[in-house]
């Protein structure tokens, strides 16, 4: 088996989560990871001080991102991007057009919400945008929770905290929802093997329900030149993991896992190590090598 305790995504206040990437990196060690990944939304911004944390608390940390991109109709798949050069001007400029677009669509998205009557709380959002951190979708709908003209309705609605609201507007086929237009996946994978990373496809049945058609479209990225898949995830079934693994073993791929943490308050995803192998073994590959704060 691995002979690591690893968790391969977490998220930092650079882009949906709560902490600063050092109490994320202490928080891992609280809970016994050894190796981590912090992977941001769009953004490396906080690689370099989880890197830097890494060796006060005695964990390897994985320069990683995660880029939300596009295939076909499906507007949010997630592709995480481990061992890069945090730093490679190609993929910086890959990461900087899709935040761009990210904050175009929440603008679009900030505009639905206003014409369907919900009342938007723009300080929280201003400061993220003057310092230079991108606007998403768990954003628009904690300004939109937190506004007190809001309140009756969302008692009415049943929405009784920003996760809800965001599902009841802000996914697809919801009312405030809007499309994103960039990056595709193609892009994306090219991007993190130019800057020297592997591809991995972030919580697959997050984003495709059916288990036939998340086998069909990883076949099509695996043409594309993707190298492993999140096997393992804190939502995942038993079944669901074991389908992935046994995939990832006939296709020769990357089989990795995390919790997704986000922060210790977030509704879903609070915890390091809630994730389950169901008896799989998990092949990270040259990651469990640990790399360095001079892996760029």
């Amino acid at each position: 088996m691995t002979p690591v305790w690893f968790d391969l995504q977490s998220h930092s206040h650079y882009s949906d989560g709560a902490l600063a990437p050092e109490e994320v990196v202490a928080r891992a060690k609280a809970a016994g990871v050894e190796l981590l990944a912090l992977s941001d939304h769009d953004t490396t911004a906080g690689v370099a001080e989880a890197l830097a944390a890494g060796p006060r608390h005695g964990v390897r940390v994985v320069p990683a991102v995660e880029i939300t991109v596009l295939d076909g109709e499906r507007q949010d798949l997630h592709l995480l991007g481990y061992g890069i050069d945090y730093e490679d001007s190609g993929l910086l400029s890959l990461l900087a057009a899709s935040r761009s677009d990210r904050d175009a669509r929440s603008g679009r998205m900030a505009d639905a919400l206003r014409e369907r009557g919900w009342a938007i709380d723009e300080r929280p959002l201003q400061q993220r945008r003057d310092s230079g951190r991108s606007v998403g979708r768990p954003h628009l709908a904690a300004a939109v929770f937190a506004h007190p003209d809001n309140a009756q309705r969302l008692r009415e609605q049943g929405l009784a905290n920003p996760t809800e609201l965001l599902v009841a507007e802000l996914v697809k086929g919801a009312p405030s929802f809007r499309g994103r237009r960039r990056p595709t996946i193609s892009d994306a994978i090219a991007a993190i093997h130019r800057a020297g990373g592997v591809a991995v496809w972030a919580h697959p049945f997050w984003d495709i329900t059916d288990p036939s058609q998340v086998l069909a479209a990883l076949d099509r990225f695996v043409a594309q030149g993707l190298d492993g898949v999140e096997a393992f995830y804190i939502t995942f079934t038993r079944e669901q993991t074991l389908l992935l693994a046994d995939a990832c073993r006939q296709r020769a791929l990357l089989s990795t896992g995390s919790s997704d943490f986000h922060g210790p308050d977030h509704p879903h995803f609070n915890a390091f190590g809630a994730f389950d192998l169901y008896g799989c073994e998990p092949h990270l590959g040259a990651l469990i090598a640990g790399p360095t704060p001079d892996n760029r």
